[in-house]
């Protein structure tokens, strides 16, 4: 006879999800999320510009990353999510994902990895969008000594991570590190394939930071020469015309516009257009 004076497991231990199979007293499974598929399905997504769908997706699978405790894949949607809501303009909801993938970092004990550079670049990007440029610079920082550190980074990692911190470098009028930063972009994005895409993009900001540091009529001449040369590498055939390219066609079309270049940016803007009518 069971002696009902004994405290049993089921009287102490939280009962499992019937769903999970876990037994009383056990420590649960972790259940990876499919990363790649998520990152695929998340590509679809916007290949389409579907932006709702890809919130949509990338929350659903944060939630299964929680329920299967895969802290890893939960570190990969936060970081998704940050850059979501970062082109989203949603300051609120970038900022508590960013929170969250910085505290998983801790949990994970990951602190000098290419996830947590990763992680710092992610953060900080986000950061210097909402004009938190101290923290944000703190962080690339952070990052880029990791990135230079390791044989395994590779070279459109740096790119962007020289891309973006220059940005943050102009937002705090640090010009001539910001210029010495779109050097480095520019070097490092030779050596990736259809990496003329990134240096458009390089083209373009240092053309932004030459407007803030000499103002726009003392720069004119190289800020034009500065978008023809972006124009030229935006249309090198190395480059596929894919959702990534329709993504940078429509993310350089208004700076063409903001410098008197209307009809390359309208012509940005029909092509962006006709590649994700396609997908």
């Amino acid at each position: 006879m069971n002696d009902r004076s004994i405290l049993q497991p089921e009287d102490y231990v939280e009962p499992s999800c019937v769903l999970c199979g876990d037994p009383y007293g056990t420590e649960p499974e972790v259940k990876p999320v499919p990363q790649q598929r998520i990152l695929e399905k998340l590509d679809d997504y916007m290949s389409r510009r579907d932006y709702a769908g890809a919130e949509r997706h990338l929350l659903y699978w944060l939630e299964e990353a929680k329920m299967g405790r895969d802290k890893r894949g939960q570190l990969l949607i936060r970081n998704e999510l940050v850059g979501h809501y970062r082109k989203a303009g949603d300051r609120d909801n970038a900022f508590a994902s960013a929170e969250e993938a910085l505290r998983l970092l801790e949990e994970l004990d990951f602190s000098d990895n290419i996830s947590a550079a990763t992680t710092y670049t992610n953060v900080a990007t986000a950061l210097n969008a909402f004009g938190e440029n101290e923290r944000s610079l703190s962080l690339f920082e952070k990052a880029r000594a990791v990135y230079e550190a390791s044989p395994r980074t590779s070279p459109d990692l740096l790119g962007g991570l020289y891309n973006n911190m220059a940005l943050t470098y102009t937002a705090l009028g640090r010009y001539e590190e910001a210029f010495a930063l779109y050097d480095r972009a520019m070097d490092v994005m030779a050596e990736v394939p259809a990496g003329v895409l990134e240096q458009a993009i390089t083209c373009l900001n240092r053309a932004d930071t030459l407007a803030a540091q000499l103002g726009m009529e003392q720069a004119e001449g190289q800020i034009n020469d500065l978008l023809d040369q972006a124009w030229d590498l935006l249309q090198d055939p190395a480059a596929p015309r894919d959702g990534y390219y329709a993504f940078v066609c429509e993310k350089c079309a208004p700076t063409f516009s903001y410098y008197g270049y209307f009809l390359a940016a309208q012509e940005l803007q029909d092509t962006s257009k006709a590649i994700y009518e396609r997908a």
